[in-house]
């Protein structure tokens, strides 16, 4: 699916400026992700953020990590919650990759409402790879490089 995306200020930030997010992943709120408050709790967001980091991946790089040396893993994650997401909300996760490095590349997601378009919440998210063997960082493989590059042609910054 692909959206073009207005984006709002979050909370004073600078927004997280993506021409286009052409992945989504639907999200099912369970009854456990709300809190005493009404609304889900922010831990629950970073888990929906990893359903959206995994299926990213797996359909983007075309890659099964559980078989291979060099899989990528977080290095720094940052959200900017905006608004709260209620249990009757349908959410889905929108998610890029925006700039790629030699090591890491930075993915950005979104939580996003299906029904009104609002935007709940933004993250941002410092991936690097690494060597499951030696446990050291490793170059970004040029197999998940080039599918970075056509998937997000319009969105990425590379490094040369």
């Amino acid at each position: 699916m692909e959206k073009q995306q207005p984006q709002a200020p979050a909370a004073g930030r600078d927004t997280l400026v993506v021409h286009r997010f052409r992945h989504a992943t639907d999200i099912q709120i369970r009854f456990n992700d709300v809190d005493s408050f009404g609304h889900v709790n922010n831990n629950a967001y970073f888990e929906y953020y990893d359903l959206g980091k995994e299926r990213y991946l797996n359909e983007v790089l075309n890659s099964d990590f559980r078989q291979q040396e060099i899989v990528p893993v977080i290095a720094n994650i940052n959200a900017n919650f905006i608004r709260p997401i209620f249990h009757t909300d349908h959410i889905e996760v929108e998610t890029a990759i925006v700039h790629v490095g030699n090591k890491s590349f930075t993915l950005v997601q979104q939580a996003v409402n299906k029904d009104t378009g609002t935007v709940h919440c933004q993250c941002t998210t410092v991936m690097v790879c690494f060597d499951t063997a030696t446990q050291t960082a490793r170059e970004i493989p040029a197999t998940f490089r080039k599918a970075i590059e056509e998937y997000e042609a319009d969105n990425l910054k590379t490094e040369s």
